[in-house]
């Protein structure tokens, strides 16, 4: 394995303050591509969406449970699948106390089109307890881009899609802004646009191995490509 140069602690400490530069760099620019995203338009949502929740049908306005933000993290859950998505069920694992999104009069909630019953038995056995609606006989994968119609060129949208029973499914993120009772989509973001989601990457981020995924630099220190040693939660035992 191509491991780093050993070297003595000033000649290391030298590095340190030259990467530190740059890393104050990205923070600030990412400021700056955050003020953007905020200045970003807002289409008013005109079509009433009806979702199945373990509290019955709920509409758009309902998932936001009377805050102002509502976070949608489109989960990867065809009806015909017996089980969600590996990686969106690791980008679920990562999903914190939602008190702290709540005290920000924000309401964060998974969707996908399976029908609730196997939602439900999902979410049972993965222990989760965010919020998870069934869009099941709606629109809204098919309006916000991630179920999309077979003779639509995948290509054509930003994400990598899994076959499903007659479509094509992705995952994704859309957000929504509630002024009285009227709903606005203001931002979606599909594909590696999720990895800010993700916890265990940015720890990981943080370390010498890095993903140890092959398209990482400096190469050498990896063992598959993008997300191939990734497992659901109670399968890596196997």
């Amino acid at each position: 394995m191509n491991l780093p140069t050993v070297v003595p602690r000033e000649e290391w400490l030298a590095a340190r303050k030259d990467l530190l530069v740059k890393e104050k760099a990205a923070t600030r620019a990412r400021d700056v591509l955050n003020t953007e995203r905020r200045r970003l338009p807002m289409v008013r949502i005109e079509k009433d969406y009806v979702f199945d929740t373990p509290d019955g049908k709920r509409s758009l306005l309902d998932l936001f449970g009377g805050r102002r933000q509502l976070i949608v993290y489109h989960f990867m859950f065809d009806p015909s699948w017996d089980e969600g998505c590996p990686s969106c069920s690791f980008v679920a694992d990562n999903i914190g106390h939602l008190s702290h999104l709540h005290a920000r009069n924000t309401s964060l909630t998974l969707v996908s089109r399976a029908l609730l019953a196997k939602i439900e038995a999902y979410r049972e056995r993965m222990g989760w307890t965010v919020p998870w609606a069934s869009s099941y006989g709606s629109d809204f994968n098919y309006d916000f881009h991630t179920t999309i119609d077979p003779s639509v060129a995948p290509a054509e949208y930003n994400f990598a899609p899994v076959e499903g029973e007659g479509t094509v499914e992705g995952h994704g993120i859309s957000v929504f802004l509630r002024d009285g009772s009227e709903v606005f989509h203001t931002y979606s973001s599909y594909a590696r646009g999720g990895e800010a989601l993700l916890g265990t990457y940015a720890y990981l981020d943080l370390t010498p191995l890095g993903r140890q995924e092959d398209w990482e630099q400096p190469a050498g220190r990896s063992d598959g490509p993008f997300m191939s040693w990734l497992r659901r939660h109670d399968e890596y035992h196997a």
